[in-house]
Order: structure tokens, then sequence, then C-alpha cells
């Protein structure tokens, strides 16, 4: 996780088509941000919503930070995400769209240090289709050793 990435949802690209991603600040109160630099974040429950002109991030734990006892909040507090006002709209829009969430993929530090989370616009997938994923990745994996075995010869 060299590349500032803190936490990803891996389940949720398994669990969903994800349409579209969008990149948001994350509204972090003092010794977050710290507990985040740490790693000690889970993003496996989470999900966003748009409530008015805001946009939310719910269930998302960020354990306490321990040197800082007296400052820490609730670890599953909800979050403001930040975004442009044309952003949420577009989101607002999706979302009320039968089927669709907003799911956090990703949590990393940009460039210049700020805390970012990466939502995807997604449509959950059905049981068939989380098998039919698993059939083609298993068939990917077995004519990739299939190849590779035979360049080894």
């Amino acid at each position: 996780m060299s590349d500032g990435t803190v936490a990803t949802n891996r389940r949720a690209r398994y669990n969903y088509f994800i349409d579209d991603t969008f990149e948001a600040g994350l509204e972090l109160r003092g010794a977050e941000v710290k507990s985040l630099r740490a790693h000690h974040v889970s993003i496996q429950e989470a999900y966003a919503a748009v409530e008015g002109s805001e946009v939310w991030l719910y269930n998302m734990h960020i354990a306490p930070y321990k040197p800082a006892s007296d400052e820490n909040v609730d670890p599953y507090r909800p979050r403001k995400l930040l975004l442009h006002k044309s952003e949420i709209k577009r989101l607002h829009r999706a979302v009320q769209q039968k089927g669709y969430t907003l799911v956090p993929l990703k949590i990393y530090f940009s460039d210049q240090g700020y805390a970012k989370v990466q939502l995807g616009l997604a449509k959950g997938k059905r049981q068939y289709d989380k098998r039919e994923a698993l059939k083609e990745r298993d068939f990917r994996r077995r004519t990739d050793r299939a190849l590779h075995d035979r360049q080894g010869k």
C-alpha cells in the first residue's frame, strides 16, 4: 500500500457492479487522521447516502487513537464527504434510481496529504452474477497457469 492507500473494500466489486467512481474528501476530527494514517480503519460494511445537499458516509470504523484518548470520538460516527455541488446533484439523481447505492471502494491520502475516499456508484449483483464472476476468475486462473507451465518447459 505504498501509493497512499489506507483501506480497500475488496468485497464491493464482488457484491456490486460499479458503474462510476467519484473522489470525495473526508471530514475528520483530530485523532481520526492519526488513526487513519496507522491503517486502523475498516470500510467493509460502510455505505454513503445523499441527505439534502450533503453526502454522508455511514458504518466506517476508525479505531480510537490510543495516545489521544481524551480527543477520541465515536468510531462509527457518520462522516461528511466533501464533493462539488454538481457532483452531489448527479449522485442524488443516480441514487434515486432503483437499485443504485454509493459504496466506498478505497480510502487513501492524496499527494497533498488530504484523506480521500473513492466512492462507487453501484448496483447490486444477483447470486447468479456472483457465481458467473467466480467461474470466469477460476477459468482465467487455470489458463494463465497452463500458459505459464507450457512456457516453462
